[in-house]
């Protein structure tokens, strides 16, 4: 279980100080799906950095498992169990798909469980194996194999940053069957920041966030036809073919 409790953020300079994050609080239940949602520049993604470890609260704590990791760094929480998928994914130039798969394990993995982390997320594994993490990898083979790897590593908790941005209609539409079934193979908890209706509707549960605050939280039941209302900017039904790209 993730539990954040009085998290604030913020940056300042020599002319001004901006919160981000403002005394936000929720919980991500043990083999959970939790979306968050909220208009662009309300602090979601700076939220994924913060429990990551790639950002530093300025006060509040998190916790995992009832053990405080606010003060630990991104490769202690990675041993202790979380994933994290950025918005556009990093290509290694040098490093072939089996090897990044290898890493993420953390173990040796034969090509044929290497195989086995591809087809689960609708890729041929002939065809990718052996492929170098470079510029000739498209937008949504680029999340798949990220994906892939998230599962290669089999956290407790995966937390995916605005996962169907830059990716075509066909590969987005393949992405949620994955998650849907990552989420029957894994058991975990899922964390994913998004905008996407068809997302919000796999969930078990939906938090507001906006101007760096909680402003709903509930079930999918309770809070999707509170989004559908209110002037928060929920992509409905499809992405424009081409994808999309928003950010916090």
């Amino acid at each position: 279980m993730l539990e954040l409790k009085n998290l604030c953020f913020g940056v300042e300079n020599e002319d001004n100080k901006k919160e981000i994050i403002k005394d936000v609080s929720f919980i991500v239940p043990d083999e959970q799906f939790v979306v968050i949602t909220g208009p662009n520049g309300g602090g979601k993604s700076t939220l994924a950095r913060l429990i990551m470890g790639i950002e530093k609260p300025k006060s509040g704590r998190i916790l995992l498992d009832g053990q405080d990791i606010t003060d630990l760094g991104i490769t202690e929480r990675a041993k202790l169990g979380i994933s994290f998928a950025l918005q556009q994914p990093v290509r290694f130039k040098g490093i072939h798909v089996v090897d990044l798969l290898r890493l993420a394990s953390g173990k040796d993995l034969s090509v044929g469980d290497a195989c086995e982390y591809l087809s689960a997320v609708g890729l041929c594994a002939r065809d990718y194996i052996n492929r170098e993490v470079n510029a000739s990898l498209s937008g949504g083979e680029m999340k798949r194999i990220e994906i892939a790897t998230v599962l290669a590593r089999g956290t407790t908790l995966s937390v995916f940053d605005e996962p169907e941005a830059g990716i075509d209609l066909w590969s987005f539409q393949s992405l949620i069957k994955v998650f849907e079934d990552m989420q029957k193979r894994t058991h975990a908890s899922i964390l994913i920041i998004s905008h996407q209706e068809r997302i919000l509707e796999i969930a078990d549960s939906i938090i507001l966030i906006a101007d760096g605050q909680v402003r709903g939280q509930g079930s999918k039941e309770e809070m999707l036809p509170e989004l559908m209302k209110s002037t928060i900017p929920v992509t409905c039904n499809r992405i424009l073919e081409g994808g999309v790209n928003h950010a916090d």
